[in-house]
């Protein structure tokens, strides 16, 4: 059974949503603040976290680029549930690794679908093995990249980035197609993201980013 956190300071809210993945099937715990998701993070890891930006004492953001920046806790999935709606926010959010961005109000067959979609995303695949092109060896059951056999370190986002790029040799995947497949849901007019992740991905390739190829006009591919 999965184990889902909901971090989010208003209590009506927060208890619905708990009651919500109770009655799908989740474990599911709620947390008011910062402070008491972090001393329950020490007992046990979720397999997901709904987290809220406008958090009392420390705010959702900074809780997240935390758990974005822990090796225990990086590679646990992430929704912002928030009621803020500017593009900037939801870039910010995405950027700084959270999954997902569910807008308040939000029904709870919604929140159900998008929590179910991202586990589903996010699963280590038990038949996993290792991709090889070039001299980049990438693994996604160890989650780990080698390049010239040294292990370079890559964000989350990076990670499935290259691994949907790498799964898909020689196909030219649109920035849509890129957003859909890593970031989950429409994501219309931020399509900059992708092409920031794909930046910083061919920087810490190094000679080897040359192997992702900018299509103009459509998208990019991986070669080899």
């Amino acid at each position: 059974m999965k184990t889902i956190y909901c971090v989010e300071d208003d209590l009506s809210v927060r208890e619905l949503v708990v009651y919500a993945l109770k009655a799908s099937g989740f474990e599911a715990t709620g947390f008011e603040d910062a402070p008491s998701f972090y001393q329950e993070m020490k007992q046990q890891l979720p397999d997901l976290v709904l987290l809220d930006i406008m958090l009392p004492e420390e705010d959702g953001l900074s809780v997240l680029k935390k758990l974005k920046a822990n090796l225990l806790t990086k590679h646990i999935p992430v929704i912002l549930l928030t009621a803020k709606s500017t593009e900037y926010d939801k870039v910010l959010g995405l950027d700084s690794g959270a999954d997902d961005y569910i807008l308040k109000p939000f029904g709870v067959l919604e929140l159900i679908s998008r929590v179910k979609a991202v586990l589903r995303r996010t699963s280590p695949l038990e038949d996993s093995k290792e991709i090889r092109i070039d001299s980049v060896l990438l693994n996604r059951e160890k989650h780990t990249v080698l390049v010239k056999g040294s292990e370079i370190s890559l964000t989350l986002k990076e990670f499935e980035l290259l691994y949907y790029l790498m799964s898909n040799k020689d196909i030219v995947l649109t920035r849509d197609k890129l957003l859909s497949a890593i970031w989950g849901y429409e994501f219309e007019g931020e399509t900059r993201t992708v092409d920031v992740h794909i930046k910083t991905l061919r920087q810490k390739l190094g000679e080897s980013g040359n192997l992702i190829e900018t299509v103009r006009g459509v998208g990019y591919k991986i070669g080899g």
